[in-house]
């Protein structure tokens, strides 16, 4: 009895300063972004950075960027616990968090908002010759040509079609469809194996600058909305705004890009203890010159403007910091 006493005492003693030793550990964190090529990877990385520079040596915690197929999976894997941290276009998260969409009947509610990062903003580079209009209305109008609608189950994929969908087009009828990433979508514009892409990503993004490089303005375009049409994209999707790229963005690029955007914001799972959200979204907001240096889609990111437009509540960790901030935070994202 006092061998077994004994023992049950020794695996005791062990088990809690094994939980000791791993909370004092802290928590190393996986972020899921998307394709290389565009604007998700980039910042996640810079995220990470930041991340595991200002709170692994005082709190241990760590975060690494993984890419993905973008927002569809990283949705999934929230859910599955692959990832604990993602950055999503607001169009999933609002989607999947309400049951709606690709999600219909099927809600996921395994992830919480941390901040509003940067405008998704919608690039539909088309060869030049195939552009009668420069709007996106010209792709009625490619007969079955092939078209790059973005990685399969990727977030790209995703608003691609439901921004076609809305102006009346089905691609599935009008194109024959690749899935691509971005640069193979670049590659594959400059090799002439498509006439197209989407390409959603905070500008400047590498693919959109490597074609306009190659290709120059004479034998590439990146298509405009006209009021008419984000009206019409609006009456179904108002997550949707004008923005304008201005000339310059990209090699040789003369005139201003008329197109439209929606926020992209970073999500996290319900499971990341309030601390470290906390610790991370301070971090974030006391170093935004960190990330804006690292990517310039970044710079737009204000404390103001942290909780505008997010799709789903926020985190306890996240809410905490906002509070102190002095941010009044509306009953829908708590």
């Amino acid at each position: 009895m006092l061998k077994k006493t004994l023992f049950s005492l020794i695996a005791i003693t062990l088990a809690l300063s094994f939980q000791v030793k791993k909370s004092a550990a802290g928590e190393s964190l996986i972020l899921a972004t998307a394709t290389t090529g565009g604007t998700y990877y980039p910042v996640g990385v810079a995220i990470g950075t930041l991340v595991s520079i200002k709170l692994a040596k005082d709190h241990q915690i760590t975060a690494t960027a993984i890419n993905s197929a973008g927002s569809g999976e990283n949705i999934q894997m929230l859910k599955n616990k692959e990832a604990h941290m993602a950055i999503l276009q607001s169009l999933y998260g609002l989607n999947a968090y309400r049951g709606e969409g690709p999600y219909a009947g099927k809600p996921m509610k395994d992830f919480c908002s941390i901040t509003m990062l940067w405008e998704n903003v919608e690039h539909f580079p088309l060869l030049k010759k195939y552009a009668k209009t420069g709007t996106i209305s010209d792709l009625a109008t490619i007969q079955g040509k092939k078209f790059s609608i973005g990685k399969r189950g990727s977030g790209t994929e995703g608003s691609g079609r439901t921004i076609l969908n809305a102006m009346g087009i089905d691609p599935e009828k009008e194109m024959t469809l690749e899935y691509l990433g971005y640069t193979p979508t670049a590659q594959a514009m400059m090799d002439n194996r498509i006439i197209g892409g989407n390409i959603p990503a905070g500008p400047p993004v590498a693919s959109i600058t490597q074609l306009f490089a190659q290709l120059g303005d004479k034998k590439i375009t990146v298509l405009d909305f006209t009021d008419a049409q984000l009206q019409t994209i609006q009456a179904k999707f108002p997550i949707w705004n004008r923005f304008v790229i201005k000339a310059g963005t990209y090699p040789g690029q003369e005139k201003e890009i008329n197109t439209i955007s929606q926020p992209n914001f970073l999500a996290v799972h319900p499971d990341v203890s309030e601390e470290t959200v906390y610790l991370i979204t301070k971090t974030i907001y006391e170093n935004l010159t960190f990330l804006g240096n690292i990517h310039k889609a970044t710079k737009v990111m204000r404390l103001e403007k942290a909780i505008s437009g997010l799709p789903v509540p926020l985190h306890p960790g996240a809410a905490r910091y906002y509070r102190e901030m002095g941010i009044k935070i509306p009953e829908t994202l708590l």
